[in-house]
């Protein structure tokens, strides 16, 4: 059907219903224990606010309503399906996906982060993505080591 048969709200609200996919990462998907625990709860909350829609009487409301809800299962149903769980690293004699990771800057400043999967990180509550620039630099590094990062150096003084 043509849109000049359409009423111009059903066009409206087509555009509105049809959101892009969110991209999926090209980097293999590694999880930690808690990040594949938070994937699962993010689809069942997406699955539940996609039902509650389901109660919506107006058909054109529901395909709005349910436009988010859709858009995040899609993403997340990918993301579960590709998850790989990484064991919690056995070792702190160097760097590795799960370890936590504090460096001394250049300037003093001393910081923590944990290195964890792209869909938890999270640098303001102290993890990042093992992708992350400064993550890349540390894996396979060991305490004492130095690496160069945006024009200052980060020492490692401790890893856990």
């Amino acid at each position: 059907m043509a849109v000049a048969f359409t009423k111009e709200e059903s066009f409206e609200t087509a555009s509105e219903t049809l959101l892009p996919d969110r991209p999926v990462s090209p980097h293999p998907n590694l999880v930690t224990e808690a990040g594949l625990k938070a994937l699962e709860l993010q689809f069942q909350q997406a699955r539940e606010a996609y039902n509650a829609t389901n109660t919506i009487e107006d058909v054109n409301e529901r395909r709005r309503q349910a436009a988010n809800p859709l858009r995040d299962l899609r993403y997340l149903a990918a993301r579960l399906r590709t998850a790989q769980l990484m064991p919690y690293p056995t070792s702190v004699n160097v760097v590795a996906f799960g370890n936590t990771v504090t460096f001394r800057r250049d300037d003093g400043r001393v910081q923590t982060y944990r290195i964890v999967g792209e869909d938890e990180a999270d640098p303001k509550a102290g993890s990042i993505s093992y992708v992350s620039p400064v993550a890349r630099l540390l894996m396979g590094k060991a305490v004492g080591d130095a690496v160069e990062a945006g024009g200052q150096e980060l020492e490692i003084i401790a890893i856990a």
